[in-house]
């Protein structure tokens, strides 16, 4: 990824993991590889690293609920930009979650607009 990028990741809800890996598989004509971290299964789109990634997740109440794809956006600072969201009237929905060694950590808030948006920030 470059340091100017803006998106880190990307996560698309699935009512039903391996029916949607197969769809997307077929529609990238190339298969989705298979994780179980942090917890759960997903499946991973390809792509190269530096560069911008996502997964499949199961997650059927976001799916009913029509939460639609979580994009993360790349903050230097994740507390940081954690009270500038609030500051400029977001809401916390998932407080700042720290990841495996090396990978940073996350929290998801609530725009403006009333949409999910994801902060990642890699140290």
């Amino acid at each position: 990824m470059h340091d100017d990028d803006a998106l880190s990741w990307f996560e698309i809800p699935t009512a039903d993991l391996a029916r949607a890996t197969r769809f997307y598989a077929a529609v990238l004509a190339q298969p989705l590889r298979e994780e179980h971290g942090f917890g759960e299964p997903m499946a991973i789109f390809p792509y190269t690293d530096p560069g911008v990634g996502g997964c499949l997740r199961e997650d059927a109440a976001a799916v009913r609920a029509g939460g639609g794809a979580l994009v993360f956006l790349k903050v230097d600072a994740l507390d940081a930009a954690i009270a500038r969201a609030l500051a400029a009237g977001g809401r916390l929905l998932q407080p700042r979650t720290d990841l495996p060694a090396g990978m940073g950590a996350f929290a998801h808030i609530e725009d403006s607009e009333g949409n999910r948006v994801g902060l990642h920030a890699a140290a």
